[in-house]
């Protein structure tokens, strides 16, 4: 029994999702610094407020980039022919 279409279409190799997923990393990092950068330029003259941004933006990239870590670190599926 082959497998359907569709399921053969979805089947990427662990190669190839790490090619994307790390292009697609540093395409969003690099979005995220300028956007970053970019929002300081309006935060008012306070330390604290720059301590509590830098604190809030250092660790904010992690969490929209985790499915796409979570997707690159699949295992492979055997192809059952």
């Amino acid at each position: 029994m082959s497998p359907s279409p569709t399921a053969a279409r979805l089947l990427i190799p662990a190669r190839l999702r790490k090619l994307i997923g790390g292009l697609g990393i540093m395409v969003f990092l690099t979005a995220y610094v300028v956007i970053a950068t970019t929002l300081y330029d309006y935060l008012p003259d306070n330390r604290a407020v720059h301590l509590l941004y830098f604190a809030i933006v250092g660790l904010a990239w992690g969490l929209p980039l985790m499915p796409l870590m979570s997707w690159m670190g699949k295992a492979d599926k055997p192809v059952i022919r």
